[in-house]
């Protein structure tokens, strides 16, 4: 029997990957997601020893833990790292995971919730956190991609947005523009971004995900539902039935493939339920 090839896996090799993926311009969430990915699998390592049997071993352990979709994330971000060390036996397949038919009802925002979560963040005083949740409902921008909404461009009535080397120009709506404006004279913003901290730093994904889960009580909304990218799920649903033209949702939201916009429009097994009542096939 051939003996297993085994490696060392030193912490300077996982920065030295994260910087690559950097230099190569992925977004600050998938660096965010693939540096805790890798340091996990890292403090379980025994003296940093690496071999395709305790991948396996990780992966199967992963598995019974977690969904699979979260754990194809981790075995992204491990195969992305093998191949950059050019250890590819150690590389694993990722979980096949069955095309959904429906979305989860438990985690599908309505508009009447989101427009709870607006009113909430009004009658609370948070003029910052209604317009961002408003920004992001009305345009399907994702949380990363908010720091290109400028006074600039929100006087021009548009955004550029570039990422991952790929660009496009988002169009916000003229009521949308006329509120931002209204706050940016209120809070003495004469350049720049819009959404600062008190300190003036501009806010982060973190910090707008804990404002929006603050939030829920208030509004009457489960906090499972309440995100940053529902907002832009529940875009992309609006739009769609507003418009039945796939093809340019894709290019609203960024999309390269309409297959990753098609995941965007599942509905309810509800609304499937009612689908298959209407086809009166039970005598």
């Amino acid at each position: 029997m051939l003996r297993e090839t085994t490696h060392i896996l030193k912490l300077e090799d996982l920065s030295d990957f994260l910087d690559k993926l950097s230099e190569e311009e992925h977004s600050p969430a998938t660096l965010e997601k693939y540096n805790r990915a890798l340091n996990r699998f890292f403090a379980c390592l025994t003296d940093g020893v690496v071999s395709k049997k305790l991948v396996i071993a990780y992966k199967n352990q992963l598995s019974a833990q977690y969904a699979p979709a979260s754990v194809n994330t981790t075995l992204a971000a491990l195969n992305g790292l093998f191949k950059f060390l050019d250890w590819q036996e150690c590389r694993v397949k990722p979980l096949r995971i069955q095309r959904r038919v429906f979305a989860a009802r438990e985690k599908e925002l309505s508009r009447e919730e989101y427009e709870r979560l607006v009113s909430a963040s009004k009658e609370q005083g948070d003029e910052r956190l209604s317009l961002l949740i408003q920004l992001m409902g009305a345009t399907g921008l994702r949380v990363s991609e908010i720091h290109s909404v400028t006074l600039s461009s929100v006087q021009r009535g548009k955004a550029e947005i570039s990422m991952k080397g790929k660009s496009r120009v988002i169009l916000l709506p003229g009521k949308l523009c006329r509120k931002l404006l209204k706050y940016a004279k209120k809070q003495k913003i004469a350049s720049g971004e819009l959404f600062l901290t008190r300190s003036g730093r501009p806010l982060n994904r973190k910090e707008i995900w804990a404002q929006m889960k603050r939030l829920c009580r208030a509004a009457n909304v489960a906090p499972e539902k309440v995100f940053p990218h529902n907002l832009r799920h529940l875009f992309a649903r609006i739009f769609y039935a507003a418009h039945k033209d796939i093809s340019k949702l894709a290019d609203l939201l960024g999309h390269s493939s309409i297959e990753t916009t098609r995941i965007y429009l599942l509905s309810s097994g509800e609304e499937h339920i009612l689908a298959l009542d209407r086809l009166q096939m039970v005598c």
